[in-house]
């Protein structure tokens, strides 16, 4: 009998090659099972593994959608988002640009979100110069354990330091990336088969972690203020849950962020029950909040944050602080799965600390978001947009009849890349007809022009 592997590689390569367009809908699984004379249960792996590819999508009572940008397959948890695509190209609307004496498809990648500031390779640089002598190169390419150096953990310690909150610096292990820090921490709390409650619309990349891992998750309800308490007690009164992944400042996509009481409220919810939490705090430092969450239940909360965001995605460290009596069970986590960080890396990073370079460019950050943000709200005005004035992204509620996918097959043939809604949504949630705009990976010029070329799509319906 065919694998349902097999028929999935040659749907792939349909897909891949155009003869399956981006919008269009699949056959229901049990007509699909039909022609292809398989079981329906094969039909539902099938599709699955679409899915788990990025090259379909799901839309609860809709049926299933070629999607408009598939992601590549089989991603490591080393890798970045989509770092085959890290072309910025201009040319929006005519299909073509042009690349040196070559032509290429035109892509404004408006999935990729890895903000870059003017000066900050020579500001980089700068700090790296030390590092290049042998003397300390020696040292510096040697491996470290996940507790990372004594001058890394005070250095991020007093980095990640908010109002009312500091880590201490033995509570601190370091990964490579932001997102094997979460792997190691969800690794080290969730047996195979474990729930894990995360927001309805979560990071896509949470999902590939649990598929990882094997853990289900969870969707829980969301408000404006981001994810209820309510809920997650619902949840795991229903069936014990092992852990709670959340994103309580700027939340992705929608920017979400928690107010100082539901905070508190969602605290003495996880005490309650004994839940231990995964607090991604990855696009905080643009956000001038007040307590971060994990100050209201040190005992329970794992912090992950790292660099990519604040430095750059290619040469990063994860951090993750987690609670007193846990570092050597995720720092064996960490190890098992060959998350830990590199020791080049750590040794950068805490120079950039040390010296004030993250802060500079933190600062640098946060206005080039805001200016982003102006743009948006400008070119958008009029339409059901979700975005904080400091995030780097903005959650956009398509008007009728527009769905997601149809949306970004639109903004495709554009020239235009955007990541619908579809892809935060996690289990059998209805899909959300909006996209997410990420700003920070194009210049400001070329960002306009795609919003107004999207504008201009969204009024003319599909």
């Amino acid at each position: 009998m065919e694998d349902y592997r097999q028929i999935a590689d040659r749907l792939a390569e349909e897909i891949l090659s155009g003869r399956l367009k981006a919008g269009e809908q699949l056959p229901p699984q049990r007509v699909f099972a039909r022609r292809r004379r398989i079981a329906g249960s094969t039909a539902g792996r099938v599709y699955g593994e679409l899915v788990r590819r990025g090259l379909v999508v799901g839309e609860v009572g809709r049926g299933t959608f070629v999607r408009a940008a598939p992601v590549p397959s089989g991603r490591a948890l080393t890798e970045g988002e989509s770092e085959a695509e890290t072309e910025i190209e201009t040319g929006i609307g005519t299909g073509t640009a042009t690349r040196g004496t070559s032509t290429a498809t035109a892509r404004v990648n408006l999935e990729l979100n890895y903000p870059s500031v003017e000066g900050q390779s020579e500001l980089l640089a700068g700090a790296l110069v030390p590092l290049l002598r042998a003397d300390v190169l020696a040292g510096a390419t040697r491996t470290v354990p996940a507790t990372g150096t004594a001058a890394a953990r005070e250095a991020v310690a007093g980095l990640l330091a908010g109002a009312g909150w500091r880590p201490h610096p033995e509570q601190l292990l370091f990964a490579g990336n932001a997102r094997q820090a979460i792997a190691g921490a969800l690794a080290s709390l969730v047996r195979p088969g474990g729930r894990v409650g995360v927001e309805e619309l979560t990071y896509p990349l949470v999902k590939e972690i649990a598929a990882r891992i094997g853990c289900v998750l969870v969707p829980l309800e969301t408000d404006g203020e981001g994810l209820l308490p309510g809920a997650v007690t619902a949840a795991h009164r229903a069936a014990p849950l092992s852990a709670l992944y959340v994103q309580p400042t700027l939340h992705n996509p929608t920017s979400v962020t928690m107010g100082d009481t539901r905070k508190r409220e969602l605290a003495d919810v996880v005490r309650e029950l004994g839940l231990p939490v995964v607090e991604d705090r990855i696009w905080s430092f643009l956000h001038e909040e007040g307590v971060p969450f994990a100050a209201y239940a040190p005992e329970r909360v794992h912090v992950v944050d790292g660099l990519s965001k604040r430095v750059a995605p290619g040469l990063t460290v994860g951090f993750l602080v987690v609670p007193e009596g846990r570092v050597a069970v995720v720092a064996g986590a960490l190890r098992s799965g060959g998350w830990t960080a590199g020791r080049f890396a750590l040794e950068a990073g805490t120079r950039w600390i040390q010296g004030g370079v993250v802060d500079r460019l933190v600062a640098d950050r946060r206005a080039d978001a805001a200016r982003r943000q102006r743009v948006v709200a400008e070119l958008l005005a009029g339409f059901a947009v979700c975005a904080d004035p400091s995030a780097y992204y903005a959650w956009w509620e398509l008007p009728s009849p527009w769905r997601a996918d149809t949306f970004t097959a639109a903004a495709a043939a554009r020239g235009i890349a955007v990541t619908p809604g579809p892809a935060f949504a996690v289990g059998a949630r209805a899909a959300p007809d909006a996209v997410r705009l990420g700003l920070a990976s194009v210049p400001v010029p070329v960002l306009g022009k795609a919003l107004r070329t999207l504008r201009d799509v969204a009024r003319g319906g599909p």
